[in-house]
């Protein structure tokens, strides 16, 4: 498909529509197109503006074949959990089957997408503790802690741009996490320096299958209004 071929498509539309999609096409995906998808990325916010995102996008086939390889090792444990894991009571005996199925194909086949984007995230450092008003010294372990545990509000909101602007150009995506399981050896292969974390793995491509409608759980058991023990109305 084209650059001016892409259909538009209305945002709620792609939100509901944007499936997991697990098996794509070899074929190769036009560069306008992934430069058109970095450039959603990196229209999301992050924690104090800092922009201190990057993104590695793989299109050499022996690189492809290297990460694929790391993937599947990553997925060994994961393979491990989910065969100890039960099944989440919302979804059916042939829903957590078919989800199983298709992770253990990309677990394969990941070297084989004909894209694969590694978002990542510039760590960024505290002042020195000796830098903050005394009144605020002690608050410093703390503060390294909430940092941390915030981090991830700076790449996440990019990592769903990226996927809804995959589903508006008709391309298939889906986040992945395995190989941080052994993201040494990861960030190894592809040159990242040590201060950078990365946060998923994207394979990138026309997909083999149907866009959505995505099923989920009811506003009812999720949202609350007011207090825990309140069920939104909606």
């Amino acid at each position: 498909m084209s650059v001016s071929a892409a259909p538009a498509i209305e945002l709620f539309d792609a939100i509901h529509t944007a499936r997991a999609q697990r098996r794509l096409r070899p074929d190769p995906v036009p560069e306008a197109l992934i430069t058109r998808v970095l450039d959603a990325a990196i229209r999301a916010p992050s924690a104090g503006n800092a922009q201190n995102w990057h993104f590695v996008v793989v299109r050499d086939a022996e690189q492809r074949r290297r990460v694929g390889a790391l993937y599947r090792k990553a997925s060994d444990i994961a393979e491990a959990v989910y065969k100890a894991r039960s099944r989440p009571a919302h979804l059916t005996e042939a829903q957590w089957q078919r989800m199983l199925t298709n992770g253990a194909h990309l677990w394969d086949h990941m070297g084989d997408a004909p894209v694969l984007l590694i978002p990542c995230l510039r760590q960024r450092d505290l002042p020195a503790r000796e830098a903050l008003d005394a009144a605020w010294r002690d608050h410093y372990d703390a503060e390294r802690d909430y940092l941390d545990r915030i981090r991830g509000a700076s790449i996440y909101p990019a990592v769903q741009n990226l996927i809804l602007a995959c589903r508006a150009l008709g391309l298939g995506t889906v986040i992945t996490t395995n190989h941080l399981r052994i993201e040494a050896e990861f960030k190894a292969l592809l040159g990242i320096p040590a201060d950078v974390d990365t946060f998923a793995l994207m394979p990138i491509g026309w997909p083999e299958g149907h866009f959505g409608p995505v099923s989920r759980r009811p506003l009812s058991e999720v949202a609350h209004a007011d207090r825990w023990s309140n069920a939104w109305p909606g």
